[in-house]
């Protein structure tokens, strides 16, 4: 009986022991290839945007000295393109826009940029439905797993969170890209196209009518009395965002298209919505100085044809192209290609507003 005690006295300690060693090694893995590049000791690796989760990934982007602009937003932003704007305007923007991303997420973001970039060129910020429709939480807390210890805490606590299986999946992840076993999925800048290529557009025809069959539809319910003269609660938080950038950066707050069926009619919620929104964003860009506020989500050629959408709300390549050339345009005080352009807000008839 003693010795059986003591075999399994032993089996328990080499178990542990095992344990221990498999448990600490696979730690040592996880701290030296440093999946989101946020641990401050581990190696200089050269690492790229691994998870598909955007949330992990920006805060190493946002540190990177080499960008001076930003865009923030949801899906309806991300194929605005970079090296496009930076191409005509001399900039290097980094694209932060997030699928889903809540006005609490847009202004986490914009802090931890402004950190490591006090004086940015160009903030570009996406006002669709995440600032015109208010949803419970929106300005309180984050759509999707939020690492919060990865904006604006010590760089050291990152370690306390690295004991995870998913720390250890996306350790894995980096590590197979490091190693030439992994493709790169995810742009250095922030740009990924999360559309099907558009050359394929006429063969998925059959997918985009299902797409729009399949979309709740807007609210047409007649709006209360006061709603279109009342913007939303975001517009609070859109202000403190767009007070907190100096004087000198170039804001744009621009309304993404979305298809003229989510508009709604005359005199519904949905449209008093927008309508309401549009009235925010014109007071904001009023009172702060150097803020371009536009708007191509409004009735049109544009948004009414629906060759131009994947789906309701997410447009096609040649839209984003089209909107990046109206977009430098106006910052450069060129003519726009698009004469139906609302243009909301335009400082270029008021004092120079330093351009790039």
């Amino acid at each position: 009986m003693q010795a059986r005690s003591g075999a399994w006295k032993h089996f328990c300690t080499l178990a542990l022991e095992t344990m221990l060693a498999l448990g600490g090694g696979l730690y040592l893995f996880i701290v030296t290839v440093d999946p989101w590049d946020v641990l401050p000791l581990s190696p200089r690796l050269p690492r790229i945007p691994i998870t598909s989760n955007a949330r992990y990934t920006m805060p190493a982007l946002a540190r990177d000295p080499r960008f001076d602009s930003v865009m923030l937003g949801t899906s309806t932003s991300r194929l605005i393109q970079p090296a496009v704007m930076d191409h005509a305007l001399g900039t290097h923007f980094l694209n932060m826009s997030m699928n889903s991303a809540s006005p609490w997420e847009q202004a986490r973001e914009l802090d931890i940029f402004l950190r490591a970039h006090p004086a940015p060129r160009i903030v570009m910020i996406d006002m669709d439905a995440a600032w015109c429709h208010e949803r419970p939480g929106s300005l309180t807390s984050p759509n999707r797993p939020w690492p919060e210890w990865m904006y604006g805490h010590p760089a050291w606590t990152g370690y306390l969170h690295m004991a995870s299986l998913y720390a250890l999946q996306e350790a894995t992840n980096q590590f197979l890209w490091l190693v030439g076993l992994k493709a790169q999925r995810f742009g250095l800048d922030g740009y990924t196209s999360f559309v099907p290529p558009d050359d394929r557009y006429d063969r998925l025809r059959g997918r985009v009518q299902a797409a729009f069959d399949h979309w709740a539809p807007p609210d047409n319910t007649p709006a209360p009395p006061g709603m279109a003269g009342t913007p939303p609660a975001t517009m609070a938080l859109l202000d403190s965002m767009v007070g907190r950038m100096p004087a000198s950066t170039i804001r744009i707050l621009w309304f993404p298209p979305a298809s003229a069926f989510l508009h709604g009619t005359a005199g519904g919620i949905a449209a008093t919505r927008l309508q309401a929104c549009r009235l925010g964003v014109e007071r904001i860009a009023a009172h702060q100085p150097n803020v371009i506020a536009l708007d191509f989500n409004h009735d049109g050629p544009l948004t009414e044809n629906r060759d131009n959408f994947w789906d309701p709300l997410h447009y096609r390549l040649p839209v984003a192209r089209r909107l990046m050339a109206d977009i430098t345009a106006v910052v450069q005080g060129r003519p726009v290609a698009d004469p139906a352009l609302d243009r909301l807000h335009d400082p270029h008839d008021g004092p120079d507003m330093g351009r790039p």
